[in-house]
């Protein structure tokens, strides 16, 4: 299960390495699923503005996403982990990206 970010997947709101490099995630997520065949499953899920300290201060990006993602609100750590469970909980997906941003996606 890897990690990465809507920066990874939509062109808007991050710093070009951080983009890049999530991006880049997402390319070696498919590429390992591929590789693996089957013998083991590779996903990711890409969250998007996340309620936590380092985001606490971010103002401008959290009234971004509580007026434009059509859920209205931030991420919570919980929705991430529950995005995460999910993959572990089935057997079928592989060289998934799942982006967890409450339809903010939809929009930008």
């Amino acid at each position: 299960m890897n990690v990465t970010s809507i920066a990874g997947l939509r062109q808007a709101g991050s710093s070009l390495p951080y983009a890049v490099s999530k991006a880049a995630l997402d390319h070696m997520t498919r590429i390992l699923a591929k590789v693996a065949g089957g013998r083991v499953r590779v996903n990711a899920v890409a969250p998007g503005l996340v309620d936590t300290p380092w985001t606490e201060g971010w103002v401008l990006q959290r009234d971004l996403v509580t007026g434009g993602a059509p859920l209205g609100r931030i991420a919570s750590p919980e929705d991430i982990a529950d995005a995460c469970l999910g993959f572990v909980g089935t057997t079928y997906p592989t060289g998934q990206t799942v982006l967890v941003d409450g339809g903010l996606g939809l929009v930008i």
